[in-house]
C-alpha cells in the first residue's frame, strides 16, 4: 500500500523500502559496473499516476498506477549496455551489472568524469494527485460538462479528462555522485463536437504544466477552455472547403510551432546529426533560414511541461540556441552523441522511463519574437492561408519532408482574414520551409502545456511555441481548386 503523503517521506524510503541497499552499498555496485566504461549511469524512477475521462455525461474512466525501477547503463564506445528491473535491490543490481559488462569487459577506458551539478529547482515538488481529492476532480469534469451544454445548444458530445503524474528520479554515477528530482506534471484537455444542420465539427483546448491541480480546477480556467473549444467548433461549422496549390502561409502564434517542433527540432538533435541522417546534418555554421529567424531549446522555464531541473542522465538543462538569425548554430545533446562528436551536453538526455534508453530529445523548442506586428504580416498577403492551430502530422527525419493537418485555419484574401476553411494540410520540407521564412512577427508565444513527443517509441512531454510568421509559397492540400 502507497503512502498517500509520499511527498513528505525521505528518497531513501521511496526508492530502498524493502531492500537492504543503502546510498554507500548503490555507489559501490555502480562504480564496479562502470570502471570500463566510457560514460554511464544509474537511473532510478519511482512514479505516481493517474487519468480521469468524462465522455458521454458520465465518467467513462478512472486509473491509478505506481511503479517503480532502474535501469543501469554502460557506454562503451557508441555501444551501450542497458539493464533494468522493477525489483530495485542488491540482487537486481548486481545482475543488472553482470550484463551491462558485456559490453564493457574488451574495453578498457578512462570513465568521463566531467560533470555538472545544481541546486536549481523549475518546479514545486509536492505531489499534485495527493493535494487535491478525488471526489473534487470528478466534480470538476462533471461540471466542465454541464456548462458546455449550456452554453451551446448544438452540443453533441462533451468529452473532458484530467492526468496528474508524480515522478521522483535518483540519478548515480561513480565516485558517490548522486542527482535528484521530484517532478509533477498536470493536464487538462476538452474536446467539443457540435452538429447543427446535419454537420458535425469538433473544437478542443488544454492546458498544463509541472504544477499542481488548483489553476485547473479553477472555474474560470476551465470554463475559458470550453468557451475557446466551443468557439472553434462554431467557426469550423461555418468552414469552407480549402483552396489546394501553392500560396503564402501565415502561421498563427503558439501551438503553431508544433510544426517548428516536428519539421526542423527533430532535425537538429545530435544522434541523427553524428549518425549524418538528419537533413541539417554538415551545415552547422551555415545560413538556413532568413535573418529574422532565432530558435531555441530552453528546458530551464519555471513550470513548463517541457522543462526539467536536470535531464534524464542527470546533466542541468540549458538553453541552448539551435539557429541565431539564420545561422545553425547547434544541436541537443545527450551525454552519449556530444562525446562522440567533440561538444558538451546540453542537458536534452530524456528517457520515458526506467525502462528506456536515454537520447537527445527536446524540452522547450521555439522561435523568439522578430520585428513584425501581426497585423502587417497578415495585411502583406493578397491570396493565402492563416493557419492558427494543428492536429497531427508527420515527418521524415532524413528528408525533412512533413504533412500537418489544421484544425483551424482560414483564407487570407487581399490582406484580410475571410472564410474559416477545412481539411487543410501543409506540405513541405523543414529546411526549404526555413529558407521561405519571410516576416517574424513580435508576438511569440508558448503553446498552453499539453504537447507529448514522441521518439523511437518513448513518448516524453515538451513544449513548442512561435511568434505569428509568414512562409512564402508553401503548399496546401485541399478540396477546392486555388
Amino acid at each position: 500500500m502507497i503512502n498517500k503523503k509520499i511527498e513528505n517521506q525521505s528518497n531513501d524510503s521511496l526508492f530502498f523500502t524493502r531492500s537492504n541497499l543503502d546510498n554507500s552499498k548503490v555507489d559501490k555496485i555502480v562504480s564496479d559496473a562502470l570502471h570500463k566504461a566510457d560514460d554511464g549511469e544509474l537511473f532510478m524512477e519511482f512514479c505516481e499516476s493517474e487519468s480521469f475521462v468524462y465522455d458521454d455525461q458520465r465518467l467513462k474512466s478512472a486509473s491509478f498506477d505506481t511503479s517503480k525501477g532502474f535501469g543501469l547503463r554502460a557506454i562503451a564506445g557508441e555501444s551501450s549496455g542497458y539493464a533494468h528491473s522493477s525489483d530495485i535491490d542488491e540482487n537486481a543490481l548486481k545482475k543488472a551489472s553482470e550484463t551491462v559488462n558485456f559490453i564493457t569487459k574488451d574495453h578498457n577506458a578512462n570513465f568521463n568524469a566531467n560533470f555538472s551539478k545544481t541546486n536549481r529547482k523549475l518546479y514545486n515538488e509536492i505531489n499534485p494527485i495527493n493535494e487535491t481529492e478525488f471526489s473534487e476532480k470528478v466534480e470538476t469534469l462533471k461540471k466542465i460538462d454541464e456548462y458546455a451544454r449550456s452554453k451551446n445548444p448544438n452540443v453533441k458530445q462533451v468529452s473532458a479528462s484530467l492526468n496528474g503524474e508524480w515522478q521522483a528520479v535518483r540519478i548515480y554515477r561513480p565516485g558517490g555522485i548522486m542527482i535528484e528530482d521530484l517532478r509533477p506534471l498536470v493536464r487538462l484537455y476538452v474536446s467539443i463536437v457540435l452538429e447543427k444542420d446535419g454537420r458535425q465539427e469538433n473544437g478542443s483546448r488544454g492546458s498544463g504544466g509541472r504544477v499542481d491541480y488548483s489553476t485547473f480546477l479553477n472555474s474560470s480556467h476551465w470554463q475559458n477552455q470550453v468557451d475557446e473549444a466551443i468557439n472553434q467548433a462554431e467557426i469550423n461549422l461555418t468552414s469552407v472547403d480549402t483552396p489546394a496549390g501553392e500560396m503564402d502561409v501565415v502561421l498563427g502564434p503558439g501551438y503553431p510551432g508544433v510544426l517548428l517542433h516536428e519539421a526542423i527540432g527533430h532535425g537538429l538533435e545530435g544522434d541523427f546529426n553524428r549518425k549524418k541522417t538528419s537533413a541539417f546534418s554538415n551545415l552547422m555554421g551555415e545560413k538556413i533560414a532568413d535573418e529574422s529567424v532565432t530558435v531555441v531549446d530552453d528546458g530551464t522555464i519555471d513550470s513548463r511541461r517541457g522543462s526539467l531541473s536536470v535531464d534524464d542522465e542527470g546533466t542541468p538543462t540549458n538553453c541552448t540556441t539551435l539557429i541565431e538569425n539564420g545561422i545553425l548554430t547547434g544541436y541537443m545533446q545527450d551525454r552519449l552523441n556530444s562525446k562522440l562528436m567533440g561538444v558538451n551536453p546540453t542537458g536534452n538526455g530524456r528517457r520515458e522511463s526506467y525502462a528506456h534508453l536515454p537520447m537527445p530529445r527536446m524540452t522547450n523548442t521555439y522561435m523568439l519574437s522578430g520585428n513584425r506586428h501581426p497585423k502587417e504580416i497578415l495585411k502583406s498577403v493578397k491570396n493565402g492561408l492563416y493557419a492558427v492551430d494543428f492536429g497531427g502530422g508527420q515527418v521524415d527525419i532524413t528528408s525533412g519532408k512533413f504533412v500537418f493537418t489544421c484544425t483551424e485555419a482560414y483564407k487570407i484574401e487581399n490582406g484580410k482574414v475571410t472564410n474559416p476553411v477545412k481539411g487543410a494540410t501543409l506540405i513541405g520540407n523543414g529546411p526549404d520551409v526555413l529558407k521561405r521564412v519571410k516576416m517574424v512577427g513580435n508576438d511569440s508565444k508558448m503553446d498552453t502545456g499539453i504537447g507529448t513527443c514522441g521518439k523511437d517509441g518513448q513518448s516524453v512531454p515538451v513544449g513548442v511555441g512561435q511568434p505569428t510568421m509568414l512562409i512564402e509559397n508553401l503548399t496546401v492540400g485541399g478540396t477546392a481548386t486555388a
